[in-house]
């Protein structure tokens, strides 16, 4: 295969990884196709190919990590101790006296675990940019924090 050819697969690869914010899962979808019609042409490809999808895999990992520590603790911190009362109100329901003060510090687990996944999205979107622009000038990236689900 051409150099400027596999370069440009490779960069591609690392770009369909942003079709996760138009198409779910396109993230893994699009350059999981890519790579598996592209592999066999190139080991340049190959192993750049891995290196995308085991990042996004391990990023699918860690985001699923944050919100099973995220959701059940905002969960039980706002139904164990937030107070209010509800009443019916000309066919709405309005909730009165709505009082978080009673929340304790394991609040804060939760919240740091939301801003734990905001930074994840943001490094993940500037080293897709930057691994695209890597790849394809030919050189080799590697992801950092990823598992090698695929070797």
């Amino acid at each position: 295969m051409e150099t400027q050819s596999k370069n440009s697969t490779a960069a591609l690869i690392n770009l369909s990884t942003l079709t996760q914010y138009f198409i779910p899962f396109g993230n893994l979808i699009f350059p999981i196709l890519i790579w598996s019609t592209n592999k066999d042409k190139s080991d340049y490809i190959n192993e750049q190919g891995k290196q995308t999808i085991n990042f996004q895999l391990s990023l699918f990992v860690y985001t699923c990590l944050l919100a099973m520590i995220a959701i059940p603790i905002l969960i039980i911190a706002i139904v164990r101790n937030a107070s209010f009362s509800a009443m019916i109100s000309n066919d709405n329901l309005v909730f009165d006296d709505f009082n978080f003060n009673d929340i304790n510090g394991i609040l804060t687990i939760a919240i740091v675990a939301v801003i734990l996944f905001i930074f994840m999205k943001i490094a993940e979107f500037i080293l897709i940019i930057y691994a695209s622009l890597k790849t394809s000038n030919g050189d080799d990236f590697k992801y950092p924090l990823t598992i090698n689900f695929l070797k």
